[in-house]
């Protein structure tokens, strides 16, 4: 790449990483990386593909590139490479068990996503994920409870086990109820602070031999002899996953806070200050032999930016993250000749121990191949690509809080624990009828979300700048429905007139309470009609259709959606129609007092209709959900 090329993309790097025709980097690289892997995720060249951490590293790279674009052919390629693997009976081909090695959990984390969407046969891919889960419950255990990396390496733990092992594990212990095995997953983290962290440097040793019996283990330590960059990178993110899923309220959540915090300014010390990445051995920068490399680089940076993002690095880290992004740019990635993109100075492996035996040494590390394009490094250049993405927009919401409200809507299914679960409409719902891609949206644009599941009231709404209200319950829906009261409606009215923003989705005429609902609407000069229209039949997704009028105070970057059986509105003054059609007034928005209200007659943004995976692609759902959402945090 030229000068010229680089400099932009490194200008680039400090506001919003965008590719030479626009498209973000971590589609960039996603759109390459699947069009070299077209069937499957071939991991070792020349060899059958099998199940392999890096496959599971892509596939939730590729997850990430889904929830923040919408786009339905990135679920459909994970769903595509995983039924390679699993059978109906949730058997796992290629993968066996009695190996008991933690490189064979990652791929969990996408059967985990898979086992709670609304799919066919998504019974499988839970077995499967009970099938890991059963080798982590029977994983060999030093003396002092940490697990063995392989049954081959016994006694040993090594850095890339908390990462192969624990963000599966947390997740798994979240969703299918397992709250003791929490303290599990924190001693993991513990013993590596106890025994592998040097005092002096703040870096922490690749392995750890509880035995002291391996060659390359010190004596007196059972250490390994040197900082490897990549081993570092994979304990730092394993760290930042973790928390994704660690309850709030476990005690040992602030210990693992707590090692982040004390591993990301040693992540900055050795932060290369010319190029801003990270050398292959960390801590002996420029000594010969030694070079900048991927997969490292792309971890911390990836770490250091979820870490502020999520609050527990001061914000300050990011500075060192988009100076470690823009260096990557630099440094390692290269444009093809046929647009795609490919990333450079990956190096192939490292490892402790085995056949031919692997001493630790510096010359041992700097021995091994240097790849283009390895996995190991692309997954994490998009991992750390889509949270400097997130670092460029979410100032919009910071501090800022989005409510549900989970009273006026209240209905319960069974989960995949059999036991009852509110759904519909709700921030954890990742099936078709839930607003989870409508919350990460939130979430990634800066705000926290919270459900009100009780009345609203002056002090549930005090620090909430958006609420949003879907579809209250008839009496066919909900045993005991809570219908909309004169007192509620004076509690919200007086909320957004002092600046709250509310979202109000009713459905179709029988589908929702609509008389109690309309007497909120009617405060704020819209009323909800008997008459409804798009009225789909089957697939006839052209019945479904909406055009958004150019210069839209809305929707913004949305020209055409779909909104099936909505209800139309009558509206007056202070409200005015933004959408309309064939004479019907389909979303209407108002202005009361300091704060602002919308309108529509159908809940049309939740994962169905805006996860890419059922309507066709024409229809920006997605685009209208982050449209919505920004209009909402920004409005006053």
């Amino acid at each position: 790449m030229n000068t010229k090329k680089l400099f932009f993309y490194l200008l680039l790097a400090l506001n919003l990483p965008l590719g030479v025709w626009g498209q973000t980097y971590s589609v960039w690289m996603a759109e390459s990386f699947m069009s070299r892997h077209k069937d499957s995720i071939a991991v070792k060249e020349g060899k059958p593909a099998g199940w392999d951490y890096e496959q599971g590293l892509m596939l939730k790279a590729l997850e990430k590139v889904w929830y923040r674009t919408g786009d339905g052919k990135y679920f459909e390629y994970i769903r595509h490479d995983l039924d390679r693997y699993i059978q109906k009976d949730g058997s796992i081909r290629t993968y066996k068990y009695d190996e008991f090695n933690l490189d064979n959990i990652p791929t969990g984390r996408a059967l985990l996503m898979l086992a709670q969407q609304s799919q066919p046969d998504k019974e499988k891919y839970q077995k499967a994920a009970d099938l890991l889960w059963k080798q982590i419950e029977n994983q060999p255990k030093t003396n002092d409870g940490g697990y063995w990396h392989k049954k081959r390496y016994p006694f040993q733990m090594w850095l890339d086990g908390l990462f192969m092992c624990e963000p599966f594990a947390a997740e798994y212990s979240k969703i299918f109820n397992k709250p003791e095995h929490f303290n599990d997953i924190a001693k993991q983290f513990a013993l590596i602070e106890k025994y592998a962290v040097d005092a002096k440097t703040g870096l922490v040793y690749h392995g750890y031999d509880e035995s002291k019996e391996q060659k390359w283990a010190d004596k007196k330590t059972g250490l390994s002899p040197h900082f490897w960059s990549r081993a570092i990178g994979w304990y730092a993110m394993a760290l930042v996953d973790v928390l994704d899923y660690f309850p709030e309220n476990h005690p040992e959540r602030a210990n693992l806070i707590k090692y982040l915090q004390r591993l990301a300014p040693a992540l900055i010390k050795y932060q290369d200050p010319k190029s801003g990445v990270w050398y292959q051995m960390i801590a002996l920068g420029t000594r010969k032999g030694n070079y900048l490399e991927a997969s490292g680089s792309a971890m911390f940076v990836y770490t250091l930016a979820k870490g502020v993002r999520k609050g527990y690095l001061p914000a300050t880290y990011l500075a060192a993250a988009k100076k470690g992004y823009a260096g990557m740019l630099k440094e390692f990635v290269e444009k093809e000749a046929d647009g795609t993109i490919s990333l450079n100075k990956t190096v192939s492996v490292g490892g402790l121990g085995g056949t031919p035996y692997r001493d630790g040494s510096y010359e041992y590390y700097l021995s091994e191949p240097i790849r283009k394009n390895d996995l190991k490094g692309l997954g994490p250049f998009i991992f750390a690509s889509v949270e400097m993405e997130i670092a460029a927009e979410n100032s919009l919401g910071k501090g800022k809080t989005v409510a549900v409200d989970n009273y006026f809507n209240n209905e319960f299914r069974k989960d995949l624990n059999g036991n009852q679960e509110s759904f519909h409409y709700t921030w954890d719902d990742r099936m078709h009828s839930g607003f989870w891609v409508w919350g990460q949206i939130f979430q990634e644009l800066g705000a926290k979300l919270k459900t009100i599941s009780a009345a609203p009231t002056a002090a549930n709404l005090k620090d909430v700048n958006v609420y949003i209200i879907v579809d209250p319950d008839t009496k066919k829906e909900t045993a005991k429905p809570n219908f909309v009261q004169k007192s509620d409606i004076k509690v919200i009215s007086d909320w957004v007139k002092t600046g709250g923003t509310l979202i109000m989705m009713a459905n179709d005429t029988a589908n929702c309470e609509i008389p109690h609902f309309n007497e909120l609407a009617k405060a704020f000069g819209v009323e909800f009609t008997n008459k409804s229209r798009n009225m789909v039949q089957g697939t006839k997704w052209e019945q479904g259709r909406v055009d958004i009028p150019a210069g839209n105070p809305v929707f913004k970057n949305t020209k055409l959606v779909y909104i099936k059986e909505l209800v139309t509105l009558n509206v007056h003054a202070p409200a005015k129609t933004i959408v309309s059609e064939g004479g019907d007034n389909i979303i209407a928005t108002a202005k009361v007092g300091k704060g602002s209200v919308f309108i529509v007659g159908d809940p049309w943004l939740y994962n169905e209709y805006t996860d890419g995976r059922r309507i066709p692609i024409i229809y920006e759902n997605f685009s209208a959900a982050k449209d919505l959402a920004k209009w909402a945090l920004g409005v006053k």
